[in-house]
């Protein structure tokens, strides 16, 4: 009681002048990803009725982000976020401007938009990530859930406002002016970024090199079955709703007296939906547990599609779209919100770009395959299989891996001194081996320990092996080995320490029973040059 009356207030953020100026850039930025897509969207099946190319109009869109977003992720935890922040509205300006002129030479052809509708996702790819590292940079931590609520609501404000006035340029001027606009924008919030009084300190053990950060991302996840679970559920969700999205613009056109105002009152109604269920959120969460909640969307998102696959009547279609609206976003905001809380501070744009390649690969795969679905069965087949489909898949996955409840605790400590060394070796991988004397009764509850727990934290820390021995001559006595690929990358571990690992640590600890503290001990593994 007393907590929620301490809590910060909703607008707390704003009052600080960074965030509220890269919101307002963050709310720029999604208003011109959502008039690119409609005006592109509509484009596309005035040069083609096909299903397929129109549907892989948001696979052009979103593929970008799957393949580029873990690259982007690595970049974004070891450069400057500013100035890469910046280049990513420079990118989608550049192509933004060259979609306005071959629009306005009348030179696009369907292949030739998908190129260019690709190129711009891959100025989402970059800004995704970074934008999701730098948002705890600007406010205090208790402010933390509050801001990521209004980052929601600018996105979500933006599934209006995009659709709108693309569709009232579409009407009066014509796409060019659309892509001419975004151009506009994009330079305009490149412009507020570069006015961010951000000071950049590389880290002291210089910049992680970009493969190894990508893998120690992945291995991050991958050791995470918390992690794992949620990406789960977002696959599964986004490939069956996709269907919805990416054949919208075949479904408007199909409507009574279907043109470019009903797709945007289409899209009007589902972004008024997603912004009426971030009222709606605390008092869900409150209410349901995630599974629980995710069940209850999925179900009302299969009848939203359901709907839509069956009706004419825009006066019907409306409110459907406006149901799938909430729960889609209710959905990525409640999965959002879990991904993040499982992520600490170190690997979080890394952690952050693989979601987002999770979400959007999902949007890009279901987009393809249910636009192909379309071409052979039929707009209304397609979606009415994709939502009977996507719900079945939610419910299964839920009855066959439920949710973890318990959270880890992963802000930083410092458990151990950096180890320094008089020459440190230039290259080369580190053998590091810690040895411990357990009572031979607990050997088994140590193991299990070492085994299921140790294991995922070291290799959750960058380690590229992990083996636990034990001496058959001694059946107390244990050594767990662990392989980093280099010194710097040893002590970038000490660094990465998080208050679980200190409470694993002692819970190993507990175990050992010497009068000595376990041995450290660390190897140069040589190699013939």
């Amino acid at each position: 009681m007393n907590a929620s009356h301490n809590a910060p207030s909703a607008l707390a953020p704003f009052r600080a002048p960074a965030f509220r100026n890269l919101w307002l850039t963050w709310l720029v930025a999604n208003l011109c990803m959502w008039m690119n897509d409609v005006a592109a969207a509509w484009i596309m099946t005035s040069l083609t009725p096909s299903p397929v190319w129109v549907a892989l109009v948001q696979s052009a869109a979103t593929l970008p982000v799957f393949l580029l977003a873990l690259p982007s992720g690595a970049l974004a935890d070891g450069i400057d976020r500013k100035k890469y922040f910046m280049l990513t509205q420079i990118w989608v300006a550049a192509v933004a401007s060259v979609l306005a002129v071959v629009t306005w030479l009348d030179g696009l052809t369907p292949e030739l938009l998908l190129l260019l509708i690709f190129a711009n996702g891959i100025g989402l790819a970059m800004r995704w990530p970074v934008f999701a590292a730098i948002l705890p940079e600007l406010v205090s931590k208790p402010q933390l859930p509050a801001a990521l609520a209004l980052n929601s609501v600018a996105m979500n404000a933006s599934r209006i406002g995009g659709p709108l006035l693309a569709g009232a340029l579409i009407a009066i001027a014509g796409s060019v002016w659309v892509f001419a606009l975004n151009a506009v924008l994009s330079l305009a919030a490149a412009l507020v970024i570069a006015r961010w009084k951000r000071e950049h300190k590389p880290h002291p053990l210089g910049r992680e090199p970009l493969l190894t950060s990508m893998r120690v991302g992945l291995q991050y996840i991958a050791q995470s079955g918390r992690l794992k679970a949620v990406l789960l559920r977002i696959w599964i969700f986004f490939l069956s709703s996709s269907a919805l999205v990416a054949l919208l613009p075949l479904v408007a056109r199909g409507m009574q007296d279907g043109d470019a105002g009903t797709f945007t009152l289409l899209l009007a109604a589902m972004g008024s939906g997603a912004i009426a269920s971030t009222m709606l959120l605390a008092h869900l969460r409150h209410r349901y547990t995630r599974d629980g909640l995710l069940l209850r969307a999925a179900l009302l998102q299969a009848v939203s599609m359901l709907v839509m696959a069956q009706t004419h009547n825009l006066w019907i279609a409306l409110p459907a779209m406006f149901l799938s609206g909430m729960t889609v976003v209710t959905t990525a905001n409640m999965l959002t919100v879990s991904f993040q809380l499982s992520l600490p501070d170190w690997v979080r744009a890394r952690g952050m770009s693989v979601y987002f390649m999770t979400l959007m690969g999902a949007s890009a795969c279901g987009a393809a395959w249910w636009g192909q679905l379309a071409a052979w069965t039929g707009l209304s087949a397609s979606i009415s299989v994709a939502a009977v489909t996507g719900v079945a898949a939610i419910a299964l996955v839920i009855r066959l891996r439920p949710e973890a409840e318990t959270l880890e605790d992963l802000s930083p400590r410092r458990l151990f001194p950096t180890p320094q060394h008089p020459a440190p070796p230039p290259s080369g991988k580190l053998w590091l081996s810690i040895e411990y004397q357990v009572d031979p009764e607990s050997a088994a509850e140590f193991r299990e320990l070492m085994l299921s727990q140790s294991r995922a934290a070291r290799l959750r820390q960058g380690a590229l092996s992990w083996e636990l021995m034990h001496d058959i001559s001694d059946p107390g006595r244990f050594i767990e080995v662990s392989i980093e690929r280099s010194w710097t990358d040893h002590l970038r571990r000490f660094e990465r320490i998080t208050a679980a690992d200190a409470e694993l640590h002692e819970r190993k600890l507990a175990f050992h029973i010497g009068s000595e503290p376990p041995c450290v001990k660390r190897y140069l593994i040589e190699t013939r040059a």
